[in-house]
């Protein structure tokens, strides 16, 4: 018998994923439409439109194209899920999909307009399952509806020999669009004096699951192992994550003053300490740190210090403003959106890049962390 491509699986698949699909054309109503909705064409369109750049004098339109993958978020969770517990998992994890792909373009300002999936396999029989299309179509249109955006297209090829059989490799890309006459945020105006907003987590969102998974492995119960509010490890680590592009658009419509926004995401808060200019980052405030994250640092054995490097510890976006009138704008807008922030600190002159969290009387430097922009 010849081995070859299980279409009728991935056949199954492809029209849930083309009928989900569907049901995001509308969320991008505000920048656009798709001129023919009989989505399935090796090429689908999508019509700009461009109305409000001629209306403000926009001679340029700021664009971005950005790949991003989900990790290995969606390998934490027990084996004994049972189908109630699966579809709840798989439909948080397609709202972390969408999180690890738009957050980072809404730390430039950027709104997503369109969505792509790439979801290859070695057999789609066993990861295309009912519970994995109920819970992660619903989750991934989800979020797609909260940020505002269309999936348009997608791929699912089967890679026998190439990804183990039980696996599915979760990545995409988005189309994203800065507002009408308004430029990309890009830390070029990041300066001494501004301060600094902290926006909540739900969690680890899509980070630092090499080492929650290590940590399973220790625990008694491993992912069933239970935390001091009720939930089970594999359900507290899986929350669904936030989603920032709401925020920054509000944001950016109400003509806030923002000079930079970082995504706590790898590197935890050094990732706050990005801009190469050497800047002192004086954290004198922090957000509640969810209950999760003080679990892992117990059961863990994690120095303060190593979590804030590993996780985002419960602050998803940091973002820097002009001045304290623009922090308050923040916060003010953010809690119309049932998000939590905090004006956390202020920028500082320094010799060298660093972050002064004065409340655990912890400093990180930039010593061990190269990443940087500007």
């Amino acid at each position: 018998m010849i081995d070859h491509v299980n279409y009728q699986s991935l056949d199954k698949a492809k029209n849930a994923f083309i009928e989900a699909s569907k049901k995001t054309l509308a969320f991008a109503k505000n920048f656009g439409f798709v001129p023919d909705d009989r989505l399935g064409a090796s090429a689908n369109i999508f019509c700009l439109d461009l109305k409000s750049y001629l209306k403000n004098n926009a001679d340029k339109l700021y664009i971005t194209l950005l790949p991003e993958g989900l990790g290995t978020a969606d390998d934490a969770r027990p084996s004994d899920l049972n189908k109630k517990e699966l579809i709840q998992f798989w439909y948080n994890i397609g709202i972390k999909t969408i999180s690890c792909l738009t957050n980072d373009a809404s730390s430039a300002g950027m709104q997503t307009v369109l969505i792509s999936l790439y979801l290859p396999s070695a057999d789609p029989d066993k990861v295309f399952s009912d519970e994995f299309l109920d819970g992660f179509l619903n989750g991934f249109v989800h979020g797609c509806k909260i940020v505002g955006c269309a999936w348009i297209s997608g791929e699912t090829p089967q890679l026998k020999g190439k990804i183990c059989e039980d696996k599915l490799d979760i990545a995409g890309a988005l189309f994203g669009i800065m507002p009408a006459a308004v430029m990309p945020i890009d830390g070029t105006k990041l300066k001494t004096g501004n301060k600094i907003v902290f926006v909540e987590s739900s969690g680890p969102h899509e980070n630092g699951f090499t080492t929650l998974r290590q940590l399973a492995q220790k625990l008694t119960n491993g992912y069933r192992e239970k935390l001091s509010d009720g939930r089970e490890y594999w359900q507290a680590i899986n929350e669904p994550s936030l989603l920032y592009t709401p925020l920054v658009q509000k944001l950016l419509a109400e003509q806030v003053a923002i000079n930079s926004i970082e995504n706590v995401t790898g590197h935890g808060w050094q990732k706050i300490m990005r801009s190469k200019t050497p800047l002192r980052y004086h954290i004198k405030n922090m957000l509640a740190v969810p209950n999760i994250f003080q679990f892992i640092e117990e059961k863990a054995n994690i120095s303060k210090e190593e979590m804030l490097k590993i996780f985002n510890y419960g602050v998803g976006c940091a973002i820097f403003v002009e001045d304290n009138n623009a922090a308050e704008r923040t916060i003010a807008i953010a809690k119309s959106l049932n998000i939590k922030a905090v004006i956390a600190g202020e920028v500082l002159p320094s010799n060298c890049r660093e972050v002064f969290v004065e409340p655990l009387g912890i400093k990180l430097t930039d010593e061990s962390f190269t990443l940087g922009k500007g």
